[in-house]
């Protein structure tokens, strides 16, 4: 009988605990989802509330025909622009689609309103022919990237000949 009721007494404690442990469980289950709802709930107000501002450049031309050069020749040009966006422009990088177009640009913020310039130079030295070439434009715009463009048709050198091959 003794056994029995110890048996008993046990079985008593450990429904308990459990019935303890599962209380816990729930209850802390409860407070993460709480917890996570309300970051949410956060978020998405904080969004809502604050849009992200961007800057925004507005080319008086994006693309530049330098028309027939020769090869050989450096030519530059100039693009100017406007920051119309919402905040201050800043360029963070402007690189060439090759060695031989090297853009030169504001390395300091570009107030809203405010006016500044591109410079290209491009060296036609090996580059006979009809030529295309991009400026990546990389700032905090949206999107990121903008791009200027320089043309040129350039005639080739013509081959210097040591005149009549004697035999």
């Amino acid at each position: 009988m003794r056994k029995l009721f110890l048996n008993a007494l046990a079985l008593a404690t450990l429904t308990v605990a459990v019935a303890a442990c599962d209380e816990k469980k729930e209850s802390a289950e409860s407070t993460v989802t709480a917890v996570a709802e309300t970051a949410v709930d956060a978020a998405k107000t904080t969004s809502e509330a604050a849009p992200t501002a961007f800057a925004k450049m507005e080319f008086t031309e994006t693309e530049f025909d330098f028309g027939t050069i020769n090869e050989g020749d450096v030519v530059e040009h100039t693009f100017e622009f406007k920051n119309v966006g919402e905040t201050p422009l800043v360029i963070s990088k402007a690189k060439g689609s090759c060695g031989c177009t090297v853009p030169e640009w504001p390395h300091e913020p570009v107030g809203v309103g405010e006016t500044a310039q591109i410079h290209v130079k491009f060296n036609s030295k090996g580059k006979p022919n009809k030529q295309s070439k991009r400026v990546s434009i990389y700032g905090n715009t949206n999107p990121e990237l903008t791009v200027i463009t320089i043309k040129a048709n350039v005639t080739p050198k013509k081959l210097e000949t040591a005149g009549p091959v004697k035999q």
